[in-house]
């Protein structure tokens, strides 16, 4: 049985400002906090004492947010993990040449230009993107590297050389194939938000058959009997 002295301790130590924890750790004793709330009615604590249990409950608060959005993003990378874990055998299936060229059609249905009948053309911001369409053709295709040719549109504050070199190295397309950059007139006068932003790549492959025998492949997997 707990004494009154040690009661009247507790209630000492909470008009000075102790909070519950701090109480139970100077007492050595475990006490329920329904307990400690019955001993401390009516206890008056200094203006002092009140603000400093709210900022103690306030950098609880803070903490327990912190590890609370710890908890999440490791719930959310596990569960992404395990996503990519079990679709990872699809990419075996892009070794099969029909597979991806149904997949290289369903890209080019999307972002695809199907009104050139002389050419592909191919646009996109994103690098990995334009890597998965130029993949998918040398893949499915017998392409002929010559045929390739590149434009890109950019911002006016951004420097075209250094942009025709990145993406020179993502399409693997030597420079001598790109015609000449397009800015943007959207542009002029308005500085980049994005600073890793590097312009729109259009890729051009000129070829009538294959972008025919694309077109076929759209026509098939979408049900469409318009294209001829």
């Amino acid at each position: 049985m707990i004494s009154q002295e040690t009661k009247d301790f507790a209630r000492k130590l909470r008009s000075d400002g102790k909070t519950f924890i701090e109480i139970e750790k100077i007492l050595d004793i475990k006490i329920p906090k329904s307990t400690l709330s019955t001993w401390f009615h009516g206890v008056v604590m200094s203006q002092e004492s009140e603000e400093k249990i709210k900022a103690d409950r306030k950098n609880k608060l803070k903490e327990a947010q912190k590890k609370a959005v710890i908890v999440s993003r490791n719930i959310k990378d596990k569960y992404f993990r395990e996503l990519l874990l079990s679709n990872k055998p699809l990419e075996n299936l892009l070794e099969n040449k029909e597979i991806s060229k149904i997949v290289l059609a369903t890209l080019y249905l999307g972002e695809g230009t199907k009104n050139k009948r002389s050419a592909l053309v191919f646009g996109n911001s994103d690098p990995e993107i334009i890597k998965l369409f130029l993949q998918l053709l040398r893949r499915v295709f017998n392409i002929d590297e010559k045929k390739f040719r590149c434009t890109l549109q950019g911002r006016e504050d951004q420097d075209i050389k250094t942009l025709e070199l990145f993406w020179s190295g993502i399409t693997k397309i030597p420079l001598n194939q790109f015609y000449g950059a397009r800015i943007d007139p959207r542009s002029k006068g308005k500085a980049s938000k994005k600073h890793d932003y590097k312009g729109v790549c259009r890729i051009d492959y000129l070829s009538a058959n294959v972008f025919h025998e694309i077109m076929a492949v759209c026509s098939v997997i979408t049900g469409s009997v318009k294209y001829k």
